[in-house]
């Protein structure tokens, strides 16, 4: 007996050991490694001169990976090869091979902006570039600056800044064609750009938002910035770069065919001046219109009657610019005319309610159209209309907290084909007066007129603007949904009431446009009084 409860002393006494063990080896945890990857020795060192070799090796005291290298990497001056640059997983060196002739005596930078992180917990090795010259030193100046936008409040991110030299062979078309002398990213401090390593000389300083990666300016999707007059290295300026998006010259791109009786003409640029004649023999009775496809750069072309053929040819004219098109003609038929409102639900105190069809309207019939509020009266109202945006803009006196139905009877709307609608009805309702906000705004040291004046969202969308063509300098804005709003004051310099933009071949800067220095909280029933001291 005795024998056995020494057995279970001892049994007890082992399986605790096994518990303490656990205990001890039981991981506690430790801090997490925040400390970015350090160099240990790159060859040949970093800023060296006489650069003779294709091949650049830097170890580190850790495993690294690049990540976004594609996007992060800036080269100055570019090379018309990309360099081969790895590990491709991860490694302890990172290695460089140059595919390219390397210019003699100039200054290279490889900006790896925060590509380089370490394996295990990404901390990246910000912004580390490696400099090296074909010659016997180091060029040291640099170009410093903003970077803003013409219209926007706030610029774009990773804006290409460029460095073109002046010199026999520069011309305005260099930047369309070549790559420039050197390049730096506003991508490390978004607003801010800094070009490094330059040599001593004359210079046309450009920014891009480019697009295509490519260090040259591509009117159609880049939006550029310029100085109109060349800078001279060293200097202790610092510079604006004002970028935006330029108009780009009329063409015509595309004629398509959407159905037996409606063709589209896709077109870049002003078509303040476009003519498009029918070259086909027309058939007795032929007439057509032309509509602007909504938010995009298209023409609709509709005609009748039918015409039996498999295709047509036009001769399309804007300004000096005259084009021959030719198109096959689809067999489907003509769409049926549908009527709808361009706004459905809440109708603001200070809008119209507009109508649009999906055929060309030609006619419309007041007498056929009512308008009642919610107590069964009719509404009186003034039809406004715009053929070429195929709208029917209905105004009206509205009151708050109403709703209002509009009656379409047929022939109240006849489309381009002779067709009419059924009857068809839309509702719409107002609020409150006190669901809104209202805005009085002063504006002082106005240098000139005319003016635009904007309230616009955060988002860039126009809630109200005012034309001021003489000394007017008190705005008010009512029934402003409640929320967050800018001022925005646009110089209109050449008077045709909207903001241009500029052009970098005309050496044209886009018309100046000023926002008010805060955020403005538009609250509901609540008037906000401001004063705008331009600069």
């Amino acid at each position: 007996m005795k024998g056995n409860y020494l057995y279970v002393f001892f049994l007890l006494l082992f399986s605790l050991s096994f518990v303490d063990c656990a205990k001890r080896g039981n991981p506690q945890g430790g801090a997490r490694d925040t400390i970015p990857p350090v160099i240990l020795k790159a060859v040949p060192e970093n800023y060296s001169t006489n650069f003779k070799g294709n091949e650049i090796t830097i170890e580190f005291d850790e495993y690294i990976k690049l990540k976004d290298l594609q996007n992060q990497l800036v080269i100055s001056p570019p090379l018309d090869n990309q360099p081969v640059i790895t590990p491709f997983g991860t490694s302890k060196t990172l290695k460089i091979v140059i595919n390219d002739t390397l210019k003699e005596n100039t200054t290279y930078t490889i900006n790896f902006g925060s590509s380089i992180v370490d394996n295990n917990e990404d901390n990246s090795f910000d912004y580390f570039k490696y400099v090296f010259s074909t010659g016997s030193y180091i060029d040291s100046l640099k170009v410093l600056g903003t970077i803003s936008d013409a219209l926007n409040l706030n610029p774009d991110e990773k804006v290409t800044v460029m460095l073109y030299e002046i010199n026999e062979q520069f011309s305005d078309s260099v930047i369309y064609k070549n790559k420039p002398l050197y390049v730096a990213s506003s991508q490390s401090a978004p607003g801010f750009f800094s070009i490094e390593n330059i040599k001593e000389g004359d210079y046309l300083l450009v920014g891009l938002k480019d697009n295509n990666s490519n260090y040259k300016f591509d009117p159609k999707v880049d939006k550029i910035g310029f100085l109109e007059d060349p800078i001279s290295v060293p200097t202790d300026t610092s510079f604006n770069i004002n970028l935006f998006k330029e108009v780009p010259d009329y063409s015509m791109v595309r004629l398509s065919s959407v159905n037996r009786q409606k063709l589209q003409f896709g077109y870049e640029g002003n078509v303040d001046s476009l003519q498009i004649e029918l070259l086909n023999s027309k058939p007795s009775g032929f007439e057509y219109q032309i509509t602007k496809e909504k938010e995009k750069d298209t023409l609709n072309y509709w005609f009748t009657p039918i015409i039996e053929t498999d295709s047509l040819s036009f001769k399309v004219s804007n300004r000096s610019k005259t084009d021959t098109l030719s198109v096959r003609l689809k067999e489907e038929e003509t769409d049926s005319l549908v009527v709808s409102p361009l706004k459905t639900g809440t109708l603001l105190l200070n809008e119209s309610f507009m109508i649009t069809a999906s055929n060309p309207i030609v006619d419309f019939d007041k007498e056929h159209i009512q308008i009642i509020d919610k107590d069964s009266a009719y509404v009186d109202f003034n039809i406004d209309f715009d053929s070429f945006h195929n709208t029917v803009n209905l105004q009206f006196e509205k009151e708050e907290r109403q709703v209002y139905t509009l009656n379409l009877y047929p022939e109240s709307i006849t489309d381009f084909f002779g067709a009419v609608i059924d009857t068809l009805q839309f509702r719409t309702n107002t609020r409150s007066i006190s669901d809104y906000g209202f805005l009085s705004l002063s504006l002082e040291n106005v240098l000139e007129y005319p003016l635009i004046v904007q309230l616009v969202t955060e988002s860039g969308e126009v809630r109200k603007e005012f034309y001021a063509e003489d000394e007017q300098t008190t705005f008010n804005f009512e029934h402003i949904l409640p929320g967050m709003h800018y001022v925005r004051i646009i110089y209109d310099t050449n008077k045709n009431g909207k903001w241009d933009t500029g052009s970098f071949l005309k050496k044209q800067q886009p018309e100046r446009v000023i926002y008010f220095p805060k955020l403005l909280d538009i609250r509901a029933n609540w008037t906000l009084n401001e004063t705008f001291i331009l600069e």
